[in-house]
């Protein structure tokens, strides 16, 4: 059984979420320095059959790209070439960080933990695959 994997691309780091084999439940796998993220997820294809990876789509408010856009553009490119046989999709990640947050503060975190960007930056890949998900009704 397959999974699907998502990202949450940042310049400095990046957050990675993936499912269950029977594609139920989305949780997070990894922060990762984004300088290391094409030999991770190597590393991780050789572990474990990936049929789909999901990339934040970063839009402004208003739908328009954000900054970042031309980085994940960059990085989709960098992606294709070096694992060609595993599709990505782009999924709108606009709210993932507001929502991590408060899925951090609901969960009782303290102040500190909800500090650790790492941590905001998995949630936030889990938040995109969830929502992908559902979505898609997987």
């Amino acid at each position: 059984m397959s999974r699907i994997l998502s990202i949450d691309y940042g310049r400095k780091r990046t957050g990675i979420a993936v499912t269950d084999p029977l594609k139920i439940i989305a949780g997070g796998l990894a922060t990762v320095s984004t300088y290391r993220l094409l030999d991770f997820l190597g590393d991780y294809f050789q572990k474990e059959e990936v049929e789909l990876v999901v990339v934040g789509e970063p839009k402004q408010t208003n739908g328009q790209p954000s900054e970042n856009m031309a980085r994940v553009n960059t990085f989709v490119r960098n992606f294709k070439k070096r694992f060609p046989d595993i599709p990505v999709t782009l999924y709108d990640e606009r709210f993932t960080s507001t929502l991590a947050h408060r899925a951090m503060i609901d969960g009782g975190l303290r102040k500190k933990a909800r500090q650790d960007k790492a941590l905001v930056d998995e949630i936030s890949a889990t938040i995109i695959l969830q929502s992908y998900m559902e979505a898609r009704k997987f």
